[in-house]
C-alpha cells in the first residue's frame, strides 16, 4: 500500500513537471510570435529550425566544448578533494588553505582569461584551466563539511577496534562526505561549461563561445537564442547526470545545510582579534610570496607578468598612479551599483519562491524546471539576451547578476525550509496552526544556516556576473576596464583590476560570513536559552 502510494506521488511529481516545462515553452513561443519583427526574441521553432540546418557546426562547437569542460571539471575537482584532504590530516592548516582557495576562486574570470592566453598561447590551455577555476571551490567547500558529518559514535566505534586514522578517513569519513560530494560536484559540472565559454571568448578558434561572439557581433538573433539554448540543455543534462549518478551511489542528500560553525555566546576578546590579525598577515605575505615566486619559477615576462612590486607602483607610487587609481575605482564603483541590487534582488528572490513553494506546493510544477533552466543556462549566452531585451543600462546588469545567483539561494532556502525538525512541526500541526505560522515560527529559523550559505557563495558569483554583462556588452565598471586593458596590452590596469577586484570579493564574503555568526549566534542562545 506504501510502495503504491509512493509511486503515486513520483508520477503524480513528474507529470507536474512536465507539464510545468510545456507550460514554459508555451508562454516561450507565444511571446517570441508578439514580439515577432522586433528582433528580441527567437520562438523555440525558430531555434529547433536554426540546429536542425546547422548540425554539424554546432556539433563540432559543442564537442569543443564539453571536451574543455570536462578536462577542467576533473582536473577542478581533483583539487577540490586534494585540498580537502589536506585539511582533514593537517587541521592546523584550514585556515590558511580555506582563505588561499577562496582567494583564487575570487580572481575575476574576466581578467584571468586574456593572462592565461597571453600565458598559454593558443590551445584549450585558457578554456581548461577557467573551467578548473569554476568548480573547484564549489566542490572544496561541501565536501570538506561533509568530511567531518559522520556521528562522533562512528569514530568510537573505529577506535575501540584499534584502527587508526586511515580507516577513519577510507571508511567513516568517505561515506558520510559521499551526498556532499555529490552535491558539489552537481552544482559544478554547470560551472565548468560556464568556464570552458569564457575562455572561448579570449580567443579560441572553436567551441559554443566562439560561435556566440560570431553570432552576438552578427545581430544573429536565433543564431544566439539557439546557442544559449544548447548550452542550457547540456548544462542541465550534466546537473541531472550527477544527480542521478548520486542517487545510485547514496541512500538521501545530505543532511544538513553547508553553513559556518557558530558558538552561542563568547565575546570577541583582545587575544581572539590579534589572532586574527596576525592570521591575515601571514595570508598577505603568503600570496605575495606565491605571486612572485611563480612567476620567477616560470621566468614570466615582466612586461606581462606583473608582480606584486609592479602593482604596487602602477597604484600607489607611479607619476600618473593617482589617475590611475581614479580610473580603476571609478570602474569599480560603477561595478558595485548594479552589483550589490542584483545581488540582493537574487537572494530575496531565491528566498520567497522557495517559501512559496512550502506555501504552495503546486508552485514547484512551474518553478523547479525555471529554476534549473536559469542555474544551467551559461551566463555568457545569457548577457547578451538580457541586453536585447532589457538594454544596456543598469537594469539588464542587474537582471542578469539576479539570475546568476537566485537558483543557489532558491535550492539552500528550499532545502533549509524542509529541515525543520518533525517534532516541531507536529507540535504546530497539533494546534491547527497555519502553513503561513509555521513558516515563518519553524521554517524559516531552521533555512537561516542555508540561506547564508548561499549569500556566502553568491558573492563572487555575483561580481562574475556584473562583469561578464559589462564586458561583453555595456561597455562600463571594471568588466569593461579589465576588457579594455587586455586588449590594449594595458597589464600594468589589467593586474590591478584582478588584485582590486579580488580583495573586494573576499572582503564582501568575510563580511557576510560575520553577519552569519552574529544572526546566528542569536538564534543559538534563543534555543539554549
Amino acid at each position: 500500500m506504501i510502495d503504491a502510494t509512493l509511486a503515486r506521488l513520483t508520477a503524480s511529481g513528474r507529470l507536474g513537471s512536465v507539464n510545468g516545462i510545456l507550460l514554459v515553452f508555451a508562454g516561450w513561443e507565444l511571446s517570441a510570435r508578439a514580439l515577432s519583427g522586433a528582433f528580441l526574441l527567437a520562438s523555440p521553432t525558430e531555434v529547433l529550425a536554426y540546429l536542425a540546418q546547422n548540425p554539424g557546426l554546432m556539433g563540432r562547437a559543442l564537442a569543443a566544448t564539453l571536451a574543455e569542460a570536462a578536462a577542467g571539471f576533473v582536473i577542478g575537482n581533483l583539487a577540490a578533494m586534494a585540498l580537502a584532504l589536506i585539511v582533514i590530516l593537517t587541521p592546523r592548516l584550514e585556515r590558511t588553505i580555506a582563505a588561499l582557495a577562496l582567494l583564487v576562486f575570487c580572481l575575476p574570470l574576466v581578467a584571468t582569461g586574456p593572462i592565461l592566453r597571453v600565458l598559454f598561447g593558443p590551445g584549450v590551455g585558457p578554456q581548461v584551466t577557467l573551467a578548473a577555476l569554476a568548480v573547484y571551490y564549489t566542490t572544496f567547500v561541501p565536501l570538506l563539511v561533509g568530511l567531518r558529518a559522520a556521528p562522533a559514535t562512528w569514530f568510537d566505534v573505529i577506535r575501540s577496534y584499534g584502527r587508526g586514522r586511515w580507516t577513519e578517513l577510507v571508511q567513516v569519513r568517505a561515506a558520510a562526505a559521499l551526498p556532499y560530494l555529490v552535491a558539489g560536484l552537481q552544482i559544478a559540472a554547470p560551472a565548468a561549461i560556464l568556464g570552458a565559454m569564457v575562455g572561448e571568448f579570449t580567443g579560441a578558434e572553436r567551441g559554443l563561445g566562439v560561435l556566440t561572439i560570431r553570432a552576438m557581433r552578427g545581430l544573429d538573433v536565433p543564431g544566439t537564442w539557439s546557442l544559449a539554448t544548447l548550452a542550457a540543455g547540456v548544462s542541465v543534462a550534466a546537473y541531472a547526470g550527477v544527480g542521478w549518478i548520486g542517487r545510485q551511489l547514496s541512500s538521501g542528500p545530505p543532511p544538513v545545510i553547508l553553513a559556518a560553525p557558530v558558538s552561542p555566546g563568547g565575546a570577541v576578546g583582545p587575544r581572539r582579534v590579534a589572532g586574527g590579525f596576525a592570521h591575515l598577515a601571514l595570508i598577505a605575505v603568503l600570496v605575495l610570496a606565491l605571486w612572485t615566486g611563480l612567476m620567477d619559477l616560470f621566468g614570466l615576462n615582466p612586461f606581462f607578468a606583473k608582480r606584486p612590486d609592479d602593482v604596487w607602483r602602477f597604484l600607489v607610487t607611479a607619476p600618473q598612479a593617482a589617475e590611475h587609481r581614479a580610473t580603476l575605482f571609478w570602474a569599480l564603483a560603477e561595478t558595485m551599483a548594479v552589483t550589490l541590487p542584483g545581488y540582493f534582488a537574487g537572494l530575496a528572490l531565491g528566498a520567497l519562491i522557495a517559501a512559496a513553494i512550502v506555501l504552495v506546493p503546486p508552485i514547484a510544477a512551474v518553478a523547479m524546471p525555471v529554476a534549473v533552466a536559469l542555474r544551467s543556462v551559461p551566463i555568457v549566452t545569457t548577457a547578451p539576451l538580457i541586453i536585447l531585451l532589457l538594454g544596456r543600462g543598469a537594469l539588464g546588469t542587474i537582471t542578469l547578476v539576479a539570475v546568476m545567483i537566485f537558483f543557489p539561494t532558491f535550492v539552500a532556502c528550499l532545502h533549509g525550509l524542509r529541515q525543520a525538525p518533525g517534532q516541531v512541526i507536529d507540535v504546530f500541526d497539533s494546534y491547527a496552526s497555519s502553513r503561513l505560522q509555521r513558516l515563518m515560527l519553524a521554517q524559516v529559523p531552521a533555512m537561516l544556516p542555508a540561506f547564508f550559505a548561499a549569500a556566502r557563495m553568491a558573492v563572487p558569483a555575483a561580481i562574475l556576473a556584473a562583469t561578464v554583462v559589462e564586458w561583453l556588452a555595456t561597455g562600463i565598471g571594471v568588466g569593461s576596464l579589465m576588457a579594455l586593458s587586455a586588449s590594449l596590452s594595458d597589464y600594468g590596469m589589467l593586474w590591478s583590476a584582478v588584485a582590486v577586484v579580488s580583495l573586494t570579493a573576499c572582503t564582501l564574503y568575510a563580511g557576510v560570513a560575520r553577519l552569519e555568526r552574529a544572526v546566528l549566534a542569536v538564534y543559538a542562545s534563543e534555543q539554549f536559552a
